[in-house]
């Protein structure tokens, strides 16, 4: 990749990262299709996961205080164990009918949570169980998970320090699951390493630029905008994959 190309990526990269931080459901939402655009889907995905792993960590550093044990059991533990099978499907899978089942799952729900804001879903453990198993088992199969986690996570009402450090916990486990996984397949090569590296800067970067705007959004505020977001990713995602 010449200089020129590698600008553009990291750019890229660190909108995803902001966007993701204040979206509080990670980047590789935006970075995956953002990614696409440079690298074969097999070495996006393992990109994608190393790339996270450091997003979180910059994310449970900055946000550590609202962090829910809870939560993090019930649907940290469904998620790592499921992104772990659908990393190793991954090699087999059609990724064009998980994306189009995934769109329309994210335009209903996040419809559905904009339309009749006075539902409240409540986070008990088959809620928790089920958004985590569903989540997990998408971030491995096509790399990004986030939006399942965002909605479950907004579905619950959760204050935004509680929502984005519960689920950068929750993501840690999945991108560290899933990245050992993808390294076995081969999806990450040595010549892509140094991409990892410049992306950890975009990682600390990024977080620190979201941070600083979530503070001039209410929680009622945060909560419209991560549905949104979900609702635009569904549309977006229906649109690629319909046309591949």
């Amino acid at each position: 990749m010449d200089l020129q190309f590698l600008l553009l990526f990291l750019a890229l990269a660190l909108l995803a990262e902001v966007i993701g931080t204040v979206g509080g459901f990670g980047s590789s939402l935006f970075f995956v299709p953002m990614a696409e655009y440079f690298f074969d889907f097999h070495t996006v995905l393992g990109i994608t996961a190393f790339f996270h792993v450091a997003s979180n960590v910059s994310k449970i550093a900055l946000f550590r205080k609202g962090v829910d044990k809870t939560l993090i059991l019930q649907l940290g533990v469904p998620a790592v164990v499921c992104v772990i099978a659908g990393a190793w499907l991954s090699q087999w899978v059609e990724g064009r009918w998980l994306e189009l089942v995934l769109a329309a799952f994210l335009i209903s729900l996040s419809l559905f949570l904009l339309l009749t804001k006075h539902v409240v879903i409540a986070p008990t453990r088959t809620n928790s169980f089920l958004g985590g198993s569903l989540s997990g088992l998408l971030a491995g199969l096509v790399g990004t998970g986030g939006a399942v986690r965002g909605a479950t996570l907004a579905a619950f009402q959760l204050k935004k320090d509680v929502f984005i450090a519960t689920s950068a916990i929750i993501d840690l486990g999945v991108d560290v699951s899933r990245s050992a996984v993808y390294a076995w397949q081969g999806y990450m090569q040595k010549e892509h390493l140094y991409l990892v590296a410049a992306l950890v800067g975009v990682s600390v970067v990024g977080t620190w630029i979201g941070k600083q705007l979530l503070h001039r959004f209410s929680e009622r505020q945060f909560r419209t905008a991560v549905l949104l977001l979900v609702l635009a990713t569904g549309v977006y995602t229906l649109g690629q994959a319909w046309l591949k």
